[in-house]
C-alpha cells in the first residue's frame, strides 16, 4: 500500500502533520490558543455581518468555504454556523445554505 502525507500524519510520523498545518498558514486569523476556534471564526463572520460585508438575506460561507478559508475541521465549521443561527444572525434554508437574517429594525418586504 502506498502511503500519502495524510496517512503518514495520522500515523504520527514527525513533521508530516506539521507541514499539512502550514498549508493553512495564510488563513485570515491567527488563532489564540485559549479560545475555541469555532468562537474565533464565528467572531470573524459576526464582524463581517456587522460591517455589511454580508448584507441581510445574502449567503454566508458554507461549511466547505469556512474549512478552506480558516483551515478548520468540518465539525468546527458546523459549530460556527449553528452558533450564528442560534444567535439569530443567520437562518438556514434546506438545500440552499445559510443566509444573514434581516436586522430587527428592517421591515420585511412583501
Amino acid at each position: 500500500m502506498q502511503s500519502t502525507p495524510g496517512m503518514l500524519g495520522m500515523l504520527g510520523i514527525p513533521g508530516i502533520a506539521h507541514s499539512a498545518r502550514r498549508a493553512h498558514a495564510d488563513a485570515v486569523i491567527e488563532f489564540a490558543p485559549d479560545i475555541p476556534r469555532w468562537r474565533q471564526v464565528a467572531d470573524v463572520v459576526r464582524g463581517r455581518i456587522a460591517d455589511g460585508t454580508y448584507p441581510p438575506r445574502t449567503r454566508v460561507p458554507s461549511v466547505v468555504q469556512l474549512t478552506a478559508e480558516f483551515g478548520i475541521a468540518n465539525a468546527t465549521a458546523h459549530k460556527v454556523l449553528r452558533a450564528l443561527r442560534e444567535e439569530g444572525l443567520t437562518y438556514t434554508e434546506p438545500g440552499l445554505g445559510s443566509f444573514v437574517a434581516r436586522k430587527p429594525d428592517e421591515a420585511p418586504s412583501s
